[in-house]
């Protein structure tokens, strides 16, 4: 059962509409639909909100340490509300996926994710949730680090904040539900 959620991204608004703030749109979208406020919380080196979804109040974390710091904020919630990695479920972009693609899965390396890499560091462990939200691959010739950091066309938005609002359909499962059962409904 997942107790945290948290969404990787860049604070700022020049990091607002880019491709490697998928988590944080997620939730925001989360905040939107199930209600909630965001508070600066200094002592988590984030922003959290903590909305009530099927009768369970979730805490939702967006990190403020940017990408590369990610696994500090996650680190110190996790040890403030004693939560196991398995009760965590960290929202991010993922190249490997063309946009419009959701997946699930748990644990797992860190596939040159800065943010992944910095969690799994942090909490010394990999085997967290992971809900991987396809932003596609640069073309040739083109950087990683520019192109996760510029925004996406108009139709890749499109299919992003689509399988967002679908990813948002499952979430009310993660917080009552058996994970692996959640997982096979994500993934096919």
């Amino acid at each position: 059962m997942i107790k945290l959620i948290v969404g990787l991204g860049n604070p700022g608004k020049n990091y607002e509409k880019t491709r490697h703030n998928a988590g944080f749109l997620f939730l925001d979208e989360l905040v939107q639909e199930f209600g909630g406020s965001w508070v600066v919380e200094s002592k988590f080196e984030g922003i959290v909100a903590e909305p009530v979804i099927s009768s369970n109040r979730v805490m939702l974390l967006k990190p403020t340490t940017f990408m590369n710091g990610s696994g500090r904020a996650v680190a110190k919630v996790a040890r403030y509300y004693k939560l196991s990695p398995e009760e965590i479920l960290v929202v991010h972009d993922e190249l490997d996926f063309n946009p419009g693609v959701l997946k699930l899965k748990k644990g797992g390396g860190h596939a040159g994710h800065n943010g992944l890499r910095d969690i799994i560091s942090h909490l010394d462990s990999k085997d967290f949730y992971r809900l991987r939200v396809g932003i596609g691959r640069p073309s040739a010739g083109k950087a990683v680090a520019d192109y996760v950091l510029s925004s996406s066309s108009k139709t890749e938005m499109s299919e992003i904040v689509s399988v967002l609002n679908s990813g948002m359909l499952y979430v009310p499962k993660m917080l009552t539900s058996d994970m692996s059962v959640v997982m096979n409904a994500v993934n096919s």
